[in-house]
């Protein structure tokens, strides 16, 4: 084990990585009017600055309808874009590469919300997500909805590759729109975008990812980021054993996903029983596409019990060593960092100089402020 694997270079089409960490998306609230500006540029730099190989960008809206935060950056409109651009072209200089992660939040919308507020909740089907216990159930979306969508989706693809981005991932986890399409208890659909498997459920999902190759290109690289687990329900799981997760993952991958974004709450835990694979691992086994795996990595608390329990999460040495064995091993490719990169944006720089001690330590405080 040799954390200065951390910095080996990874490569998948014409994207070429000076390192296996990469900065996972992280919903920040600092984009006023929807726009992106110089201290977001800032932000995600210092973390390029500091061997961090490829920045995902926090959770970027493909259309006004999919708000459901407040100042959340837009990925659409003149504005929006050039302030993206200018982020581009400052993690560019710092040597690193960056994608936008196109979002729509789905059901999680309330009418009132910003930008907007005339606009609904939009879902696969009219249901209230679960954990969402007062509200106005989603609109459920026509067919002419779902091309609207999905158009918008493919839009801001053309846009990020036209400003310079170097790949996109569309966020397809967590229980927004893309993976309530995936999850039987937000989609109870009769028509060739519902269905009672997993893989059928997929549909909405592929002709997404095929309208984002078309519009983008054969070479231009594409992240899905997925997830079991969805806000609301911490303990689901879209598949229960390997073989639904092939299920699921297959249509996905032959409809141009180049990369999966495996998000699990702790990735040093095990997908299924009997193998030691975390969800990245199966993925990479079953699709053979590379795969990133995420969840407390450097830490040891996950996000969720500190929201609940208002606890500090401290650095954790012995996370980083389980992280790097399974790395030797290929169980997966690359290693997105969260908390512990908002924490301290030259985590990368201090763990492959051995300097644990100097790592500073996350806690809630950490979301104030762009740091």
């Amino acid at each position: 084990m040799d954390v200065k694997d951390l910095i080996k270079p990874f490569s998948i089409k014409t994207l070429s990585l000076p390192g296996r960490v990469v900065m996972a998306p992280m919903t920040r609230n600092r984009s006023p009017n929807n726009i992106p500006g110089p201290e977001v540029a800032k932000y995600y730099t210092r973390r390029a600055e500091n061997h961090v190989g490829l920045i995902i960008t926090e959770g970027t809206v493909v259309d006004a309808s999919g708000h459901a935060y407040p100042d959340v950056p837009n990925f659409y409109g003149k504005k929006a874009l050039k302030g993206w651009k200018n982020v581009v072209e400052s993690v560019h200089r710092a040597g690193g590469k960056i994608f936008p992660q196109l979002w729509h939040a789905g059901s999680f919308r309330q009418r009132g919300m910003t930008p907007d507020p005339s606009l609904p909740g939009y879902g696969p089907s009219a249901l209230l997500h679960p954990g969402i216990e007062d509200g106005e159930p989603p609109r459920e979306m026509s067919i002419s909805d779902i091309d609207e969508i999905i158009l918008a989706f493919a839009k801001a693809a053309g846009h990020a590759k036209d400003i310079g981005f170097d790949g996109i991932e569309i966020h397809g986890a967590h229980g927004y729109l893309v993976d309530q399409f995936f999850w039987n208890r937000t989609n109870k659909r009769p028509d060739r975008y519902g269905g009672d498997t997993i893989g059928e459920r997929t549909a909405f999902a592929r002709e997404l990812i095929q309208a984002i190759r078309e519009k983008a290109g054969v070479n231009y690289p594409i992240c899905l980021r997925i997830s079991q687990w969805k806000l609301g329900d911490y303990d689901t799981k879209l598949a229960k054993t390997p073989k639904e997760l092939e299920t699921f993952l297959t249509p996905l991958s032959e409809a141009g996903v180049d990369i999966f974004h495996c998000s699990t709450r702790r990735f040093y835990q095990s997908e299924f029983p009997g193998s030691n694979l975390n969800l990245a691992g199966w993925t990479k086994k079953i699709s053979g596409k590379p795969v990133i795996t995420v969840g407390s990595v450097g830490l040891d608390t996950d996000f969720v019990s500190m929201r609940i329990k208002g606890e500090t999460a401290k650095g954790s040495e012995k996370t980083v060593h389980d992280l790097l064995d399974r790395l030797s091993r290929d169980e997966f490719d690359l290693v997105a960092v969260g908390r512990a990169l908002l924490a301290d944006p030259a985590w990368v720089t201090k763990v492959i100089e051995n300097r644990f001690d100097d790592i500073q330590t996350f806690a809630m405080k950490c979301l104030d402020t762009l740091y």
